[in-house]
């Protein structure tokens, strides 16, 4: 048997990589109107982002059954489960209380990301996992791949990162700055401002700018994200096939309701792996 692959539903991953590298997902919730919603589950509807909807994290009855089924799966060789940064979300600390009933042969890896940002490290281990590695080199591989992520974002209003308290280090500016569209970035697992900017539009351009200058002369897996603004997504997609040709074409996909409604409507998100050195 092989070591199985956990993440949860904000990792983004698109159904056919899931499918592939038979990765498991768990939801998170979103909590709409005294409903309790699961992400990739229940229906959400499209008009979230304008509600004051709230999330939640994985219950541990949840992660643990998740946990057990998939160790159970992989003959014994043990479990990775990798999940949002836990400065953003209470799933990764759920799923380490869990992980120590089972015992050691279920492991959790903090992406310190979001979004592609974890599914590319979910991705990591379930590619070392599939070539035979056994759960220490899957563990190691995840955690290169934390190491090697960025990600970017570019929001469109402020209100959502206002009622969310999910960035750091903001109350200085987001009282005052009514007019700003910021550049954020995801640092030490926290989201946090990368640049005050006045337009989408020169935001755009210092996020592109940014993820270029990291990658250079390099390669990276790319992933761009949104919330209900797929043009915004596919120009910035477009923009990055241009400017990074050895690159392989970013994966385009929806931010998805547990993250969007943090940042609200409009927001294009890059997230990045870059290659190794």
């Amino acid at each position: 048997m092989t070591v199985v692959v956990v993440t949860d539903a904000s990792s983004r991953l698109p159904a056919d990589l899931l499918e592939k590298w038979a990765i498991r997902v768990v939801p998170l919730h979103v909590l709409l109107d005294g409903g309790d919603l699961r992400d990739g589950v229940d229906e959400i509807p499209d008009d979230v982002y304008w509600h004051h909807a709230t999330t939640a994290a994985a219950t541990p009855a949840e992660l643990g059954a998740a946990y057990r089924q998939a160790l159970a799966d992989s003959g014994g060789d043990g479990v990775v489960a990798v999940h949002i940064s836990s400065a953003l979300s209470g799933t990764c600390g759920v799923g380490e209380r869990a992980a120590a009933e089972i015992g050691s042969a279920v492991r959790v890896v903090d992406s310190r990301s979001a979004a592609m940002g974890t599914g590319f490290v979910a991705l990591a281990a379930a590619r070392a996992a599939a070539d035979g590695a056994d759960l220490d080199a899957v563990v190691a591989a995840a955690n290169s791949a934390v190491s090697r992520g960025r990600a970017f974002i570019v929001v469109h209003g402020l209100d959502n990162l206002r009622r969310s308290g999910r960035i750091g280090g903001a109350k200085a500016w987001l009282g005052t700055a009514l007019s700003l569209k910021p550049l954020l970035r995801i640092e030490d697992g926290k989201l946090v401002l990368a640049q005050r900017v006045r337009t989408v539009g020169k935001a755009t351009a210092a996020m592109l700018d940014r993820v270029c200058d990291i990658v250079g002369d390099g390669t990276a897996a790319v992933a761009v994200h949104h919330v209900v603004n797929p043009d915004g997504a596919n120009e910035v997609a477009a923009a990055l096939a241009q400017r990074l040709p050895g690159c392989a074409p970013a994966i385009v996909t929806p931010l998805g309701p547990v993250l969007g409604v943090h940042v609200g409507p409009g927001a294009v998100a890059v997230c990045l792996e870059v290659a190794n050195v």
